[in-house]
Order: structure tokens, then sequence, then C-alpha cells
């Protein structure tokens, strides 16, 4: 039976567009529903300045607690500069990601730095990690579309991902950040990257923005990817349009991959518990389908 990787992100990239703080012990219970489920790689979070990102201010914590009580989760957290690869070193994390933006508009408007800057540090990190023995997935940002710039060409992303890969970045992950892919266009961008870097472990991070979001992993899928990014309940938001949906849900993933043979290794009904968690928290229903399915 074929196998894919679900690396669940709720807790990472999906908390971000959430107003509402989430505290250490409903993380925890968190974890603990996507761990009965059969979630076996998990983003924590995010080493930024809680200042400026509070959502994450209790990922060392929360790292720490987890690796202890969960020991066979493969936890992963985000990091954006040297202090965070600092303190996410001092976790002893073994696996991390590190966003780097194709579109120098949209790196402006979000981190206030142009793309060149960013992808100097990231490579810093990434070879610094990499002495560390340290697996980097390297998220390539806007890979399909920027909202700003509309089209990103293939050649700019096959750059962007030489670069990461030549810094010893060991995964590389496309992401559609504005949700404007196209089930062609991610065939045909996955298959170029993979014909350019075989041996790099390739992800796909897509939202569904336009409502393709299924319809393009399932089209990544068929070219060969089998490490997907998503999030319980579709959780975290789409900052380019407002009320779209975010991250594709993780159960709606299982549940097409289930119809198709596929092990994920995840038991949808557990994991729609952690859903109607998740729920329960933000009082408001997820933009996620197969839950609501199987509870209606």
């Amino acid at each position: 039976m074929v196998q894919v990787v679900v690396q669940e992100e709720s807790l990472g990239d999906g908390l971000l567009a959430e107003s509402r703080l989430f505290s250490l012990t409903e993380k925890l219970e968190i974890v603990r529903l996507l761990a009965l489920a059969g979630v076996r790689r998990l983003q924590l979070g995010s080493f930024v300045n809680p200042r400026s990102v509070p959502q994450v201010a209790n990922t060392d914590v929360l790292v720490s607690m987890v690796r202890r009580q969960y020991p066979d989760l493969l936890c992963t957290a985000s990091v954006g500069n040297e202090k965070g690869l600092k303190r996410a070193l001092h976790s002893d994390l073994e696996y991390l990601s590190v966003p780097v933006p194709v579109s120098d508009t949209d790196s402006r408007k979000h981190s206030g730095r142009p793309a060149a800057e960013v992808m100097e540090t990231a490579t810093r990190l990434i070879a610094t990690a990499a002495v560390e023995v340290v697996h980097v997935q390297a998220v390539v940002q806007c890979a399909f579309g920027c909202a700003y710039e509309g089209e990103v060409s293939e050649v700019a992303v096959l750059d962007v991902v030489g670069q990461l890969a030549d810094a010893g970045a060991k995964g590389v992950s496309l992401a559609d950040t504005t949700g404007m892919a196209h089930p062609l266009q991610v065939k045909h961008l996955v298959a170029r990257v993979r014909d350019a870097h075989p041996d790099i472990e390739l992800a796909l991070h897509l939202h569904d923005t336009r409502g393709l979001g299924l319809v393009n992993l399932y089209a990544g899928y068929e070219a060969g990817v089998r490490v997907f990014e998503v999030a319980a309940g579709g959780v975290g938001g789409c900052s380019f349009v407002e009320g779209a949906p975010g991250n594709i849900a993780t159960e709606d993933v299982v549940h097409l991959f289930q119809g198709m043979g596929v092990d994920t290794g995840i038991d949808l009904t557990q994991f729609c518990r952690a859903v109607e968690y998740f729920e329960t928290l933000l009082e408001r229903p997820l933009p996620g389908r197969i839950s609501r399915v199987l509870h209606g």
C-alpha cells in the first residue's frame, strides 16, 4: 500500500491567523488528541519574537513537554533568524522549517525586508542547522503566484530551490501561499523540481482560497509528492482574501486518501475529535467538510 506523510500544522501555521490565544494546556490537549488519531509529524509553532507573535510565546515549553510525553512524534517548528534557530537548537529539535519568499513584493509587505535579504539569512540558518545535523525543510512561499506581482515564473522558483539545496536543505515545501495554483501548474512545477533535485524531500503546502486545494493536492500526489502540510479543520485564514479559507483541512485529505487506498496512518473518526475541540475553543465551525459530514 502506498503511504503518504501528513504533516499537521494546526498548532503552528494554523493558529497564526487567530487572535484568540491558545494556552499551553489547550495546546497540549490538542497534541494528545492528534497523537491518539495517529498523527506522527507535527508542527508545534515558531521560534519568533513573542512580542510580535503572542500566539507562539510558549513554543519552547510546548516543544519540551511534547518531546518528553510523545517521543515517537516527529516535532518541527519554524525559524526565521539566528535567535530563533538558537532557541530551536536548545530545544533539541531535529527537524525545522525555514520560510523563504520568491516574491520580492510579498517579502517586503510581510517582513519589511527584500526577498534577497531573507534568502541570505535563510541560507545561513540552513547551513548552521546542517552542521548541527538538523533536517531543514525550506518553505518556498508564493511558489505558485503572488497577490501583488501575479504570476511567479518556474525559473525563479527553481533558482530559489537550487540555492536552498546548495545551502544544505534536506527538504523543500512548495507553498501556494495565496491559493492561486491550479492542478496543471502544480503537476508541472513539481515535475521540474523533482527532476532538478531528485534527492530532496518535496512537500506541498496548499491553500484552499479559491476552492482548488484538494484538487491541487491530488495533482501533486499524481506528480509524485508524498508529503503534505495541512491543518485540522482547515484552521488558518488567508491574509489576501478576507473571509476565505486558508489551509486544506487534514480530515478532508485523510478522507481523500482513504478512498484511494493510500495509507496516512490517521484514524479519521478519532481525528475529528481534535477538530471538534478546535471548534469548541474558537466558538465557530471550521471550513473542513468531512468532520461535519461524519457528525451530521
